[in-house]
């Protein structure tokens, strides 16, 4: 996971300490690989692209707004007409 710098880092690094030697409600994850990483955005473009790639899917699934995602659908992988990477619940 990675995160844009913020205020809230100390609050979120509990959280995923939590998370990983607690469990949630349906259990624990037995292969927990990382903690949350911190960067700042305005250092790296990856993490502004990881931003837009997300802004985008959230437009599409929860405003019905595709504008932003008809331009990444493609990029997802895809093997005899089932995309890989993307759950979508239906």
């Amino acid at each position: 996971m990675l995160f844009d710098k913020s205020a809230t880092e100390k609050r979120i690094q509990s959280l995923a300490r939590e998370f990983k030697y607690e469990g949630h409600t349906w259990g624990t994850i037995a292969n927990y690989a990382e903690v949350p990483v911190f960067l700042d955005s305005k250092a790296t473009r990856l993490l502004q692209l990881a931003d837009l790639a997300a802004y985008s899917i959230f437009r599409q699934y929860e405003a019905k707004d595709n504008s932003f995602f008809s331009e990444i659908c493609d990029c997802f992988d895809s093997e005899g007409g089932i995309k890989h990477g993307l759950y979508v619940k239906e």
